[in-house]
């Protein structure tokens, strides 16, 4: 049992593919099997806008009782059969599988409401008395519906309907679908009843109205109906829908949803709530709660540690603010059989200290800063005199020093200079815990990396943050360094199959490699602007250049941005020179 540090390594890692399942914290769980099914999302135009056409689920159903949907259920064999496709209009870029989607679609939104997507033998729409001679009771034999279309001449109208979003039922659910929702304009001269079995009061609604009316507790609307909604409501007009989700492409556009998405769940203030993939909590949930246990709280706080994994805790300093989010990250990593490692142990906060040392029961066996900023680094000499006074344990604080720009407020000398490559490990009861050290200048010159070797996380001090991009201030900072340290650690986790990012401020993130690509593209995206800003006006100043290259972000946040528009002005002439002296050789 101890801690011990290493030289350089390049061998690659160990067991660094996802974390072990002896450190998660909730027993392992399969989730119920997805079933394939698809929704229509009926539209119309009125006067006082766009109109979305919902249900009200059976009180009794096995499926979200009593809530507000759009028609749909299960996709039967029947819908998938050569006769259902033979019989059915399949425009150029619509595949077989969204072919079928759109049949079973359509047979749902019949049997439930009456309504049915299809052309009559001569081309034309459906008409009313076409429709009364088909039967409704058809739920269980799908085939009964294809049969009586077909004895009939008519033909759906499957080129009509369009995927607008893709749905995986939560894993903490009973009853999961995999569920496309499609849109289609609703036809003309028909009215919806419902079956009075599984649908009832059917309701032309906007989709900002069914929002307020679900809000102030008067329509029960599930979470895929309800961000389904929001998406609606910037749309004023059913064309409009219809060509965001392909109408009138001619390259297949509309074989893409807009989003693809299998929430995840936690807790709020002990209260449920459900996040997106792109949603700030989700890269954490799916690290605590990989098998969607509904047991992980989310509201910031910071009287206690927050377990993430049995070897991994996250202790949060009481300083929170605009540029720190809700407070510096400190994580404790160990069990008390090896001893721990005390990862940006944040401000010197009294409070907060002392929470760190309760934590590990003094037992710290290093205290590592990933950089020197004064919300990362000064507890760590106060946390070395409290251990080396309670526990008398000689403690080293690692790091790397500040570099020579380095804010006064930020100097600093660790014990010990960290290499690059190095590991720190700990070992107790034949359990390891190594982190890998990755030196990552940019945001500051003396910023770090730790790799979480056997567990594949990366903690990335304020290299990559959640909710937020990292300032880059020169001249301490540098955009070049800050690209090149981002390149380096999409390597490192493409190479280990890292799946985690756990930053000092924020929510743990995920996934790593589409987290940092994300945010290549963001600062590609931001230098653009950059260049196309001095292409108009090569002589503006900094202050000048600000509305133009961050009109995107708050007026109040400028004079933060100053500091990284500088970084990016730095960078575009620093390149433009090295390609002006390629040029010359």
């Amino acid at each position: 049992m101890g801690f011990a540090t290493g030289q350089p390594v390049e061998a690659p890692m160990q067991n660094g593919s996802m974390v072990r399942p002896a450190h998660l914290l909730y027993p392992p769980r399969v989730p119920a099997a997805l079933r394939a099914a698809a929704t229509v999302i009926l539209l119309r135009d009125t006067p006082q806008g766009l109109e979305v056409l919902m249900t009200r689920r059976s009180a009794q159903a096995s499926f979200a009782p009593g809530a507000y949907v759009f028609p749909g259920g299960g996709v039967d064999a029947a819908d998938d059969s050569a006769d259902a496709h033979a019989m059915s209009t399949q425009r150029p870029g619509q595949s077989d599988l969204r072919l079928t989607q759109a049949i079973t679609a359509i047979r749902e939104c019949f049997e439930e409401l009456g309504v049915l997507l299809a052309y009559n033998a001569q081309g034309g729409p459906v008409s009313p008395a076409e429709i009364s001679a088909l039967r409704r009771d058809s739920h269980n034999d799908a085939g009964a519906f294809v049969r009586a279309c077909s004895e009939q001449g008519l033909v759906l109208a499957c080129d009509q309907l369009f995927v607008l979003a893709h749905w995986i039922t939560d894993r903490d659910l009973p009853r999961r679908f995999d569920v496309p929702f499609l849109v289609a304009r609703m036809p003309e001269d028909q009215q919806p009843v419902a079956d009075e079995q599984e649908q009832f009061e059917p309701v032309w609604v906007r989709p900002c109205d069914a929002l307020a009316r679900h809000d102030a507790g008067h329509m029960l609307i599930i979470f895929p109906t309800y961000r389904t909604l929001q998406w609606l409501c910037s749309h004023t007009a059913v064309d409009a829908v219809l060509r965001a989700c392909g109408l009138g492409s001619a390259s297949g556009r509309d074989e893409a949803p807009q989003w693809t998405s299998c929430p995840r769940a936690g807790l709020m203030q002990d209260r449920e709530a459900r996040f997106m993939e792109h949603e700030p909590p989700y890269g954490e949930l799916a690290l605590v709660c990989p098998d969607g246990q509904i047991v992980h709280e989310l509201a910031w706080q910071h009287e206690r540690p927050v377990a993430l994994l049995k070897n991994l805790r996250r202790l949060t300093a009481p300083n929170p603010g605009a540029m720190t989010g809700p407070g510096t990250n400190s994580y404790i990593v160990g069990t008390p059989a090896s001893g721990f490692i005390v990862i940006d142990p944040g401000p010197a906060e009294a409070s907060h200290i002392e929470r760190l040392l309760q934590a590990t029961q003094g037992d710290i066996r290093a205290i590592v800063c990933t950089h020197s900023h004064p919300d990362h680094a000064p507890a760590a000499w106060l946390l070395q005199a409290l251990c080396q006074q309670r526990t008398r344990l000689s403690t080293p604080v690692l790091g790397l020093s500040s570099g020579p720009h380095a804010d006064p407020a930020s100097r600093f000398v660790p014990d010990r200079e960290l290499l690059d490559g190095e590991r720190l490990s700990l070992l107790g009861f034949g359990v390891s815990h190594t982190l890998r050290v990755v030196h990552t200048p940019g945001h500051a010159a003396n910023h770090v990396c730790l790799l979480f070797e056997e567990e594949g996380l990366l903690f990335t001090g304020d290299h990559v943050l959640n909710g937020s991009t990292t300032v880059i201030r020169p001249p301490d900072g540098h955009m070049g360094d800050y690209m090149a340290s981002l390149e380096r650690l999409q390597a490192l986790c493409e190479q280990h199959n890292v799946g985690t990012l756990l930053p000092a401020h924020g929510y743990a993130l995920g996934p790593a490699v589409q987290a940092l690509v994300q945010l290549k593209r963001h600062r590609h995206s931001r230098e653009a602007r950059v260049i196309e800003a001095l292409a108009a006006s090569p002589n503006a100043t900094l202050e000048e250049l600000l509305p133009h290259v961050y009109a995107d972000v708050p007026q109040s946040m400028w004079p933060v941005a100053a500091g990284s528009l500088q970084a990016h002005l730095d960078h575009v002439r620093q390149t433009a020179g090295n390609q002006d002296t390629l040029r010359q050789a």
